[in-house]
């Protein structure tokens, strides 16, 4: 089955057996405040789980943040409630899955889904140095919120295949932007980079973002706000904290 994924800049288009547009479900997810990141078409061992009645989903669209898009639905919508980004999540494509006739995932929810792996299947996203996938257009700064599941092939436009941009990157300055040095191994040294964030006074990643991320020029323009990149930064160290004493 011929991969495809969703480009960043060009409208999705076509119809799906069922009379479903592709370019419906895109505003549909815009119009919610996530962003459709890209999509394919399943094979068996993609690990996508089927639909309702054991029905095998045969088109796979990826939903979540890239701009300041979601964090302006989700800010608008947690108000003073403290609604978790999770469950702002949950609501949201639950609801829309609802309307499109489709089953919605997360990759929250135990037991937990391939999403990085969906994201590369796509051709869309490739591995940086980091650990992180960066894409050709949102570069470090966009995520996964969940996916739609679709039992009718939908048409896909014609695959992402331009290459990682870290290919062309000879210098890599986001290896040595940390200021906890936690990617000079070659691999994450996690606990570094929360103790660096729990130092007092605060580091400047808990106001605008990890500066590893910031030092890589690509998607720029979708970097974080203050508001957001510190949520994330809180997020994590919070998770951090609990899964040591878990």
């Amino acid at each position: 089955m011929r991969l495809k994924a969703i480009g960043a800049v060009e409208p999705m288009h076509g119809v799906a057996e069922d009379g479903m547009e592709l370019g419906e479900i895109e505003r549909s997810l815009r119009a919610a405040g996530l962003s459709p990141l890209a999509a394919f078409h399943p094979d068996a061992g993609d690990g996508v789980p089927p639909l309702a009645g054991a029905t095998p989903a045969r088109t796979l669209v990826l939903a979540g943040n890239a701009g300041p898009r979601m964090w302006q639905a989700y800010a608008a919508a947690r108000g003073e409630s403290g609604m978790s980004l999770d469950q702002w999540s949950e609501r949201v494509l639950t609801g829309l899955a609802a309307r499109l006739g489709a089953r919605a995932v997360f990759p929250f929810v135990r037991p937990y889904l391939p999403f990085q792996r969906w994201a590369q299947r796509t051709g869309a996203c490739h591995p940086s140095p980091l650990g992180l996938l960066i894409h050709p257009d949102y570069g470090l700064w966009h995520g996964y919120r969940g996916a739609l599941l679709f039992a009718a092939a939908l048409a896909l436009p014609p695959p992402d295949c331009r290459p990682s941009p870290c290919a062309s990157c000879a210098d890599r300055p986001c290896l040595s932007a940390c200021p906890a040095g936690a990617f000079v191994s070659g691999a994450y040294d996690v606990p570094a980079c929360a103790r660096h964030l729990a130092a007092a006074p605060e580091p400047a990643c808990m106001d605008i973002g990890c500066l590893a991320r910031h030092a890589c020029p690509v998607g720029r323009g979708y970097r974080y706000a203050p508001l957001q990149a510190r949520f994330h930064m809180q997020a994590f160290l919070q998770n951090h904290r609990r899964d040591k004493l878990s």
